[in-house]
C-alpha cells in the first residue's frame, strides 16, 4: 500500500514562489547539504497533499525537534493568514518529512492548551523570530507536532 504522499497516483506541483522551488530542489538533490539552512538554522522539507487540488506539495520549514518529535509552526513569517501547508495537513495529516538524507512518514497533530504552550517554548528556542511573528500575525498561530505514523493513527 502506498503512502498518501508518495505521488504514484498524483503529480507534484512545485510551489509558485521561485525561491521555495529552488530551495526544495537543492535540498532534495543534495540530501540537505545545499538549501538546508535559513539564517544559519537547519530546515526540513515537508511533503503533503493539497487539500483542494490533491497534488503533492513540498514546503521547507524550520527543523525543530524535541526527542523524536518534530514541531512545525504555521506562522508564515507573521502573516495574518495561515499558510497553505497548514490547511493541507489538517485535511490530510499523513505527511512525509525529509531531514537531510532521512525520510520519515509522520502524522500531523495540532496541539492546544498546555501542550501547545510547551511546543511554543520548544519552537522559540529554535527560531528567535517567533515572538515577533506572534505579535504581527493578529491570529492564533497553529502549532503542529509530527509524530511517527503507525496503523493506530
Amino acid at each position: 500500500m502506498s503512502h498518501p504522499v508518495d505521488g504514484h497516483d498524483t503529480e507534484y506541483e512545485p510551489n509558485p514562489r521561485e525561491w521555495v522551488r529552488q530551495q526544495v530542489a537543492l535540498y532534495e538533490a543534495s540530501n540537505g547539504l545545499e538549501g538546508g539552512q535559513l539564517e544559519g538554522k537547519p530546515v526540513v522539507i515537508l511533503t503533503h497533499r493539497g487539500a483542494r487540488s490533491g497534488k503533492i506539495r513540498k514546503t521547507p520549514l524550520m527543523r525543530m525537534t524535541e526527542g523524536n518529535t518534530y514541531v512545525i509552526v504555521a506562522s508564515d513569517g507573521g502573516s495574518t493568514a495561515h499558510p497553505a501547508w497548514y490547511h493541507n495537513v489538517k485535511a490530510q495529516p499523513r505527511v512525509r518529512l525529509q531531514d537531510k538524507a532521512e525520510v520519515l512518514d509522520l502524522v500531523a497533530r495540532e496541539v492546544h492548551g498546555a501542550e501547545r504552550a510547551h511546543w511554543w517554548e520548544v519552537a522559540e528556542a529554535h527560531w528567535p523570530h517567533f515572538p515577533e511573528y506572534r505579535a504581527s500575525a493578529n491570529r492564533e498561530i497553529p502549532v503542529v507536532v509530527l509524530e511517527p505514523y503507525t496503523s493506530a493513527n
